[in-house]
């Protein structure tokens, strides 16, 4: 019996991941820049899909890969794909959700101290000598103060997870409330900033989050709120986050995720209320090879 056939999207994936593929499956792929000519020659076979959210897979691509299954995604964020025409397909579309989430979730809960407390700007003044001049200024708590969550799935979760150790008061915004969750619910960023001293942007990207948090949430979190962005650079406004930040309008944020990777607005790193990072949400040995592995074993499932 012949073996299924994929195809490899991403060139991001590790070669421990495709060699395991190619154990299992006919590969094709990654294109090389002639994307067509390898749908052309292979698109009326493929079953399944190895990619990243960053790829893009679209309705007009899906129209030549009728014998498409599963897609499968080394990514939480799935940007690049039209999830919507996956569906209408029955098209299944598996990502790495929940293995990342514990790691990007320390990450957040991290970057929410660090920008709170201004700890960068702590270990920068200790090292310069600046302490023996005077103690370094006061900041904010976190302990008892009201934390937003703009997304609860499963990174929201396991945030929250951390956070409610933390002696926090949670409340969260997502398409739809959940019944099964105790903490207020808003139905709209702003809503949520104005009932938060703290908000950790969780949700998806893509289109229909482009420029979601914007300055009527930066103005509605206020000159000592705290805004950590764990998503996509894309769902914030940058340029109304800058001048909140520069302005007082915001009091600080910690930032893992940017518009413009690896070269983010240099602003950024000119502003003394911000915890910047390089989009390093999971990059821990233990959750990338958790990832890569769990690409294999959504083809695997889905197609034997």
């Amino acid at each position: 019996m012949p073996r299924p056939e994929i195809l490899i999207l991403s060139p991001a994936l590790p070669p421990e991941t495709l060699a395991a593929l190619a154990e299992r499956f006919t590969c094709h792929g990654p294109p090389r820049g002639d994307l067509d000519s390898l749908l052309s020659a292979h698109g009326p076979r493929i079953a399944g899909i190895a990619t990243t959210g960053r790829e893009r897979l679209d309705a007009a691509m899906l129209e030549r890969l009728p014998a498409l299954k599963v897609v499968a995604c080394m990514t939480a964020g799935t940007e690049g794909i039209d999830d919507r025409a996956l569906a209408a397909r029955g098209i299944r579309l598996r990502t790495s959700g929940p293995v990342l989430a514990d790691d990007v979730a320390d990450l957040a809960i991290a970057l929410l101290v660090m920008a709170r407390r201004r700890l960068v700007q702590a270990d920068a003044y200790l090292r310069a000598g600046e302490w023996a001049k005077a103690p370094f200024p006061l900041q904010r708590r976190i302990a008892g103060r009201r934390l937003g969550l703009l997304g609860i799935g499963h990174l929201g979760r396991a945030i929250a997870r951390r956070a409610e150790a933390m002696n926090v008061s949670l409340r969260y915004c997502a398409r739809s409330r959940r019944p099964d969750l105790p903490w207020p619910f808003h139905p709209d960023p702003v809503s949520l900033a104005a009932d938060s001293d703290m908000l950790i942007v969780c949700c998806t990207g893509g289109p229909e989050n482009h420029g979601l948090v914007g300055e009527a949430v930066f103005r509605a979190l206020g000159p000592e709120g705290t805004l950590v962005n764990v998503s996509r650079g894309e769902v914030l406004d940058e340029e109304a986050l800058i001048a909140a930040l520069e302005s007082g309008a915001l009091g600080s944020a910690g930032l893992d995720v940017f518009r413009n990777e690896p070269t983010p607005d240099p602003r950024f790193a000119r502003l003394p209320n911000v915890a910047l990072a390089p989009h390093v949400g999971s990059a821990t040995v233990e959750t990338r090879a958790a990832m890569a592995a769990s690409v294999v074993t959504a083809l695997v499932e889905a197609l034997g």
